[in-house]
């Protein structure tokens, strides 16, 4: 049925971990934009194996969508990464790279059609693989002292309104009138507790400045479910944000 409709080319990538892993082993779906001036020099970096990067789908500007590594395969896309009790997340999840050029060299929207076909794959896998609404997560929610991809532009919201990840329920009215406006230093302490409960990396692997960890750690969660407004400083609006993220935990 919904597998027929989906064209999946296969471009193969040789970064991957030979060992097959088992099925209930997949717990996550992680997205990444390439980042890469052009859509053809990403595919051929994810498919060759001095790189050492790889992906399990690949979407096209156009929206097609590529088979890269075999779902059943550990291919490397996330590399150190956490997300609550889980570290490296390889091994449990399945990477989706979406071409785009990023911040680096004009970020641009993400086509509809990318959007489009970025469903419809999120669908099958989520059906698939039992995944769970909150282990949907992008590049810098799982590695937020080195990455910012899918970054501010990618379609959180409308994969929500799709039933794909999560999203907060609360009024965009309401909500911007508290935006910039400061919480004591009590109220920090707790957003930043929050963070960790809702499963952002408390501590990083690879960082030993704490300050500066914390302030790309808000800047992730902001990125991600805040982007009209990413600087690292928690307001009231992200207090909010989150609060309302708990509650309704998927």
């Amino acid at each position: 049925s919904i597998i027929m409709a989906l064209k999946i080319r296969k471009i193969y990538s040789p970064n991957f971990n030979a060992k097959l892993r088992k099925k209930n082993f997949i717990r996550f779906i992680i997205f990444h934009y390439t980042g890469m001036k052009s859509e053809q020099s990403a595919i051929q970096r994810l498919s060759e194996i001095q790189s050492e990067v790889g992906t399990n789908y690949f979407i096209k500007k156009n929206g097609e969508i590529i088979l890269m590594v075999p779902d059943l395969y550990i291919a490397w896309h996330a590399g150190i990464s956490q997300w609550g009790k889980y570290r490296f997340l390889n091994k449990h999840s399945i990477g989706v790279e979406i071409s785009n050029p990023g911040h680096r060299f004009g970020y641009l929207s993400f086509s509809e059609k990318q959007i489009d076909s970025l469903i419809k794959l999120s669908r099958i896998l989520i059906k698939k693989y039992k995944i769970k609404k909150k282990y949907i997560l992008g590049h810098s929610d799982v590695a937020p002292d080195r990455k910012i991809d899918p970054g501010e532009k990618f379609p959180w919201k409308i994969l929500y309104k799709n039933k794909i990840g999560i999203w907060h329920n609360l009024k965009k009215v309401k909500l911007s009138s508290t935006r910039g406006e400061a919480i004591s230093v009590r109220k920090v302490n707790l957003f930043m507790k929050n963070l960790s409960k809702f499963g952002y990396p408390g501590k990083s692997i690879i960082m030993k400045n704490k300050r500066k960890y914390k302030k790309l750690l808000v800047k992730a969660f902001q990125r991600r479910f805040r982007p009209e407004l990413i600087n690292g400083k928690i307001d009231q609006e992200c207090l909010l944000i989150l609060h309302n993220l708990l509650s309704n935990k998927a």
